[in-house]
Formats: structure tokens, C-alpha cells, sequence
């Protein structure tokens, strides 16, 4: 019986999906949980496990198309270990049995195994024995029959010259057809050599999908709905970097990644709590606005996929440690982009660490439904004046841009003034704690 998987909602009103790289081929054996496909979203990648055990029938879209979700994407025979029709080759694993659907995954069909495994060609599986026939030539596989590696662009540039992948001789990493081999086949086209121009011409094009995709929309949603203020002012942080470079050296914070980052995510959960109203969102459909009594810290990452947020939850209850704890695995798990699309959703604040580039300052666009984003410049010894004398101090610059309808003028400033009295002079954290 063919059963058909549609891609699944995998969480927060996704619409699509890009499939990234299938992990079975036509023809291999799968068993409940196994992995079919990596698929990634406008937030995160992900991978599907099969909710199936049997053998995999037929690929319903290439690596690299994107999928509406509800769409059919593969088909999975059950009840039968024939193999439909031409497969790939056996791969070099046997097939394990299925797994125990008990548990539950991202898209809730049972616990799976850490790491996919490739499953036996269901054209490999053992047969009863045969008597002895005189040896024979083995038919050769038409060119079709195993699955062409290439990657999205050059089966594209393969169609638009109406070549056959299956006909070209693949050099690339893995038996991967390159677009020399593409090109190799089409007569008085350019060698890969003279190909190496097009890296000099004068533009090129960028597919708008995934997360640069999301970003833009989440971008002009925000820029054009909500009115943005943004307030500046430069702080004197040589404490806080003494205090940084103590806890460095503290037996407690062994282990543990400190950064200045975290002592500038601990100044705004202060101000946070003496300034509720930063820490809202604007409910336009009901008329309110919903002031959060709970912080979920954002933290903009920069990754292989674009610029990230995930966020903290509940950060404001942690301790300084757990805080740190936090966010070195928050970040260190969406620079790796296996952020979940929970780790994305619901933060209420956020921060965005421009001077990780050489930055001073900048002036951020909110996150669609917060209320306030904070941007923090380089911190470096500037010539300051401390105590009537010029000296070298350690300084920031620090930028908070906000909702006008949230907060006016008075209040976003209050907001910006209590981050940059804690960072002046840490004490007060335990002050105004």
C-alpha cells in the first residue's frame, strides 16, 4: 500500500519549507522514525523523520524546491519489500529494524535514532537460495535508474541546455555532477576554465528564500506598522570590565562562557523590571497592549543562513550564571542552524551585539510584536574624562529603539539611562534588584 507523507506544520504557521538534502533514495528500506529529508524553514533547519516503515517509492520533490506545506513530498510502500522499480544502489549499512513510536519529535511521530542511517536497498534484501546456473552477465543498469547528484544551480543550468544529468561523467566531491560535466556535453561549449569569467562579470543573482526571505518580510512588517524612535547615549563601562574580567577567574563561572554580553543582558533585565512597559506588545485586534510579566531574551546571532533571534526563556528569572549557560548554548546552537523553531518564537526583547563587527552604533528595526530592541556598540578604551582628568576608560555606545506607541520619549530614554547606570556601575544591579 502506498502511503503518501505530506510536509508537516513544523511549527509557527510556517507556509513553506525548501527541501535541503534527502537522506534516502528510491528503493532503500525505512523503518518508523528513520530520517527522510533535512527541509529548511524561514527559521530553522529541520529534519523529518518517517511516520512509515517500508520502502520508499517515489521522490515527490527535488533538493532545493520549496514545498508549500500539506504538499506531498515522498511515497512510502508499505506492506511490501519489493522495490518499485529502478533504485539506487545498495548502500553499505543493513537495515536496522523499527524503531519504538512511543516517544515524541518535532513533528510527533515516536523517538528516533541521533544520527540517520541509510537503509538497504530493498532490491539488495537476501533471497532463498538457487540452484547453480552457469555464471551469466549481469544486465547494466540504464543510465537513469540510480539517482544523479547535482547540485540545485547545475540541474537547472542542465535543463536550460536540455542535457541528461545521467549522461554526464560526474568529477565532482562524492560523485556529484559539477557544471564542467554539464557543460562538457553540450558541443562548443565553454571548458570549466574559461567558465571561471563569470566569477568577474558584472552581477549576480541571489535567490530570495529561507531566512533572508523571512527576514525581509519580518523587516518591512515592522519598519512600516510601528512608529520607530531611537535613543543614543555612551557609557564609561570600566567597571563592568573589571567585573567581567573577575568572573573570568571565578571557581563558580568555571566552564563557563563570560562575555560582556552577558553582563549587558543582565543591565537590561534590571531595567526591564523598573520599566515594565518596555517589555510589551501591541495587540491591535483587541485594543490593548499586553505587558509581558516575563521576559524571553532575544539574542540576534549571525550564521551560514543569515541573522538569527533566538531567545531565552524566561531569562529574568535566572540566576547570573544560568544566564550565562543560556546564552552560550543558545548561540553556539543556531550558529550550528539546529536553533528549533521554539528557540525563534515568542521573545519579547532583544538584543543585537553590532560591536562584534567594529560597530559604534547603529539603529535597529524591531522585531515585529516587541516593544524595544537594544544595539550594543564596540566596547574600547576611548580618552575619557573621570574625575576632572582625561584618562583611558573603557566605553560603549548603546542604542534602544522602540515602539512610539508603547513608550513616548520620556520612557524610552528612562529605559536607555537605567541600562547604562547598571553598566557605569554594576552595584546597582544589586540595588535595584
Amino acid at each position: 500500500m502506498d502511503q503518501r507523507f505530506a510536509l508537516p506544520d513544523v511549527g509557527e504557521g510556517l507556509t513553506e519549507a525548501e527541501i535541503v538534502s534527502w537522506k534516502v533514495r528510491e528503493g532503500d528500506l525505512v523503518a518508523v522514525n528513520d530520517v527522510l529529508v533535512e527541509i529548511e524553514t524561514a527559521k530553522s533547519l529541520v529534519e523529518l523523520p518517517s511516520p512509515y516503515a517500508g520502502t520508499v517509492a517515489q521522490l515527490l520533490a527535488p533538493e532545493g524546491a520549496t514545498v508549500e506545506v500539506g504538499a506531498d513530498i515522498v511515497v512510502v510502500r508499505t506492506g511490501s519489500t519489493e522495490a518499485p522499480g529502478p533504485v539506487g544502489p545498495p548502500a553499505a549499512e543493513p537495515a536496522a529494524a523499527a524503531q519504538d513510536a512511543s516517544g515524541a519529535t518535532l513533528v510527533g511521530y515516536g523517538t528516533r535514532e541521533a544520527a540517520p542511517r541509510r537503509r538497504r536497498s530493498a532490491q539488495a534484501t537476501p533471497q532463498p537460495a538457487a540452484p547453480q546456473q552457469p555464471a551469466a552477465p549481469e544486465p547494466t543498469a540504464a543510465p537513469t535508474a540510480q539517482r544523479v547528484l547535482a547540485k540545485p544551480p547545475v540541474r537547472k543550468l542542465a535543463r536550460d541546455l536540455g542535457v541528461d544529468l545521467a549522461d554526464a561523467t560526474p568529477t565532482g566531491p562524492g560523485g556529484t555532477v559539477t557544471r564542467s560535466d554539464v557543460l562538457a556535453l553540450v558541443p562548443g561549449a565553454p571548458e570549466e576554465p574559461a567558465r571561471r569569467v563569470e566569477r568577474h562579470e558584472r552581477e549576480h543573482h541571489v535567490p530570495i528564500r529561507g531566512v533572508r526571505k523571512a527576514t525581509a518580510a519580518a523587516m518591512v512588517e515592522s519598519a512600516f506598522s510601528a512608529p520607530h524612535v531611537t535613543v543614543f547615549t555612551t557609557v564609561d563601562v570600566t567597571r563592568t570590565m573589571k567585573l567581567y574580567q573577575r568572573l573570568k577567574q571565578d571557581r563558580e563561572f568555571e566552564g563557563v562562557r563570560v562575555s560582556p554580553l552577558l553582563l549587558v543582558a543582565k543591565a537590561l533585565l534590571v531595567a526591564v523590571r523598573r520599566n515594565p512597559d518596555v517589555n510589551s506588545t501591541w495587540d491591535e485586534a483587541n485594543q490593548v497592549i499586553v505587558v509581558k510579566n516575563y521576559v524571553n531574551l532575544g539574542i540576534a546571532v549571525a550564521t551560514p543562513r543569515g541573522l538569527l533571534v533566538p531567545n531565552v526563556k524566561d531569562a529574568d528569572a535566572m540566576t547570573l550564571k544560568e544566564l550565562a549557560v543560556a546564552l552560550g548554548e543558545l548561540t553556539t546552537t543556531a550558529r550550528a542552524g539546529k536553533a528549533s523553531p521554539r528557540d525563534l518564537a515568542e521573545g519579547t526583547i532583544t538584543i543585537t551585539n553590532v560591536g562584534t563587527f567594529g560597530i559604534d552604533t547603529g539603529t535597529p528595526i524591531l522585531n515585529p510584536g516587541e516593544a524595544a530592541i537594544l544595539a550594543v556598540g564596540t566596547i574600547a578604551e576611548r580618552p575619557w574624562v573621570h574625575r576632572g582628568k582625561v584618562k583611558p576608560r573603557w566605553t560603549v555606545t548603546l542604542s534602544l529603539s522602540f515602539d512610539h506607541r508603547m513608550l513616548d520619549g520620556e520612557s524610552g530614554s528612562r529605559v536607555l539611562a537605567d541600562i547604562a547606570a547598571v553598566l557605569e556601575d554594576p552595584a546597582r544591579a544589586l540595588v535595584w534588584s
